[in-house]
């Protein structure tokens, strides 16, 4: 997994600041990127959802700890990270499409979710009563390392219930992100 200690600039936003068009940006990100894993520097470019950030390997994690103040370290709750692989896996999805998936009321967990920016509001359902509908941010994907949702591990519904259920038990080594979400702590 890689570190971040900052945020990422999105593309177009980058090619604002230097007067180029979103593909040039994008495109010298790349480049820099490759020629940071060329010469295996120990800063990486790292693309998220359209944006890019500098990123570090764990092996420099307390390195980089020792010289900087990281943020206040908080843990999930087992409810969270319940809330937060259904929301992830289900996309968009309900608040009742949640709380029958978990069994139990979520409405303060999603609520919790947002203020972390994990989560967002996904516009309405055209269900009877036009329920919220809820998906991850660019920070989740930032977060677990992900390009965009196409990487997520692939799990049919019977899974992801159980995925649910016993958090870090599916896949041994660890390469399934609701493993990965089980055992995470987030700083925020």
């Amino acid at each position: 997994m890689m570190y971040v200690f900052g945020e990422s600039v999105d593309a177009k936003v980058a090619a604002g600041a230097v007067g180029v068009s979103k593909e040039e940006a994008v495109e010298c990100f790349r480049e820099l990127a490759d020629e940071y894993e060329t010469r295996n520097s120990g800063i990486r470019i790292r693309e998220t959802a359209g944006a890019f950030g500098f990123v570090t390997y764990e092996e420099n994690y307390d390195y980089i700890l020792a010289i900087t103040t990281p943020a206040k370290e908080r843990r999930l709750t087992q409810a969270a990270l319940e809330t937060l692989a259904i929301i992830a896996y289900r996309q968009p999805v309900t608040q009742t499409e949640i709380d029958s998936t978990r069994g139990h009321k979520s409405a303060r967990i999603v609520e919790g979710l947002m203020l972390k920016e994990l989560v967002e509001d996904r516009g309405r359902s055209d269900a009877i009563g036009r329920p919220m509908l809820y998906g991850t941010t660019a920070k989740f994907l930032e977060y677990f390392d992900l390009k965009d949702l196409g990487e997520l591990p692939t799990l049919d519904d019977e899974e992801l219930e159980y995925a649910i259920r016993s958090f870090g038990e599916i896949d041994e080594e660890e390469e399934n992100t609701a493993a990965l979400l089980a055992q995470t702590t987030l700083d925020i």
